[in-house]
């Protein structure tokens, strides 16, 4: 058996080695049009991409869009147009160690920090008294859920919030199910090391990951912050997600937040219903964003 180990070892020595000296894969066009339409700011010496675009004559409604783990702005990319025919102005960005925005390392990452990259973006973007409607998604959830938490408190500098519509996020710890190899990830261990490697995910491992354990620790900042606000709240769910699973979440969300309106996508769709289904979520969410 031993020998049997030392051969696999031995032939995945080599192979690992070929891996790691693999270019990444080029952008797609689509991928490099987003990129170039985009721009940058600074915050804290990282580079911080963003899109802002103009959109609908003799609205002044504006849509900040929140992406999740672990992707980028460019989810929002199938449902973008039609914002646009809705919002005088649609913004995203790539929270730092997402996307086209710098990945710092060693670094800590914290949804503290992601919200306070949104104020600071707004106040670059001179939107820093006006109020705004912010569409979240997922990892994007927790940080506006921090940023309601400031407006609620009427922090300094806080972003002035009209609405806030969240989607299949990990609202509250107790029913979100995290992937194994983010559980990995998470926990650290002798594994971690191999597969962040492999995966070119090593600024996720110990850093970015530890949303989940910050969701826990500011469970009652977060979810309190739902709770109490006044804010129209609307959550756009997909039913299919094995990470906030149906109809565990479903049930605990209306049960802690009876005044939000909700609405289910079809049984088909998953954890990122803006891509599965870009209609039906524009549709859903341009309900909610007319009915007040």
């Amino acid at each position: 058996m031993r020998e049997w180990w030392i051969q696999v070892g031995l032939l995945a020595v080599p192979l690992i080695a070929v891996y790691l000296h693999i270019p990444p894969p080029k952008l797609s066009p689509a991928l490099h049009s987003w990129r170039s339409s985009g721009r940058y700011f600074t915050y804290k010496k990282q580079n911080i991409f963003y899109r802002d675009s103009s959109g609908a004559v003799g609205s002044s409604d504006i849509v900040v869009l929140l992406h999740g783990f672990p992707t980028s702005s460019y989810d929002w990319y199938k449902i973008w147009e039609g914002l646009t025919e809705r919002f005088h102005r649609v913004i995203a960005l790539d929270f730092v160690g997402f996307g086209f925005s710098d990945k710092p390392r060693p670094h800590r990452y914290s949804i503290f920090e992601q919200a306070s990259i949104v104020e600071r973006l707004l106040n670059h973007l001179g939107l820093q008294n006006q109020r705004v409607n912010l569409l979240s998604h997922d990892y994007g959830d927790t940080v506006a859920q921090e940023l309601l938490h400031r407006y609620e408190q009427n922090k300094t500098g806080s972003v002035l919030i009209n609405s806030l519509c969240l989607s299949n996020g990990g609202i509250f710890p107790e029913t979100h199910h995290p992937r194994f190899i983010q559980k990995i990830l998470k926990d650290g261990g002798l594994l971690t090391p191999i597969i962040t490697r492999l995966a070119n995910y090593y600024v996720f491992a110990r850093g970015i990951l530890q949303y989940i354990n910050q969701r826990k620790q500011h469970r009652d900042r977060w979810v309190g912050a739902l709770k109490s606000t006044s804010v129209p709240l609307h959550l756009i769910y997909g039913p299919l997600d094995p990470v906030n699973p149906y109809p565990e979440f479903l049930q605990l969300y209306k049960k802690v937040l009876p005044t939000s309106t909700v609405s289910v996508l079809d049984d088909h769709i998953s954890h990122y219903p803006q891509l599965e289904d870009p209609l039906g979520f524009l549709n859903a969410y341009l309900s909610f964003i007319n009915s007040f």
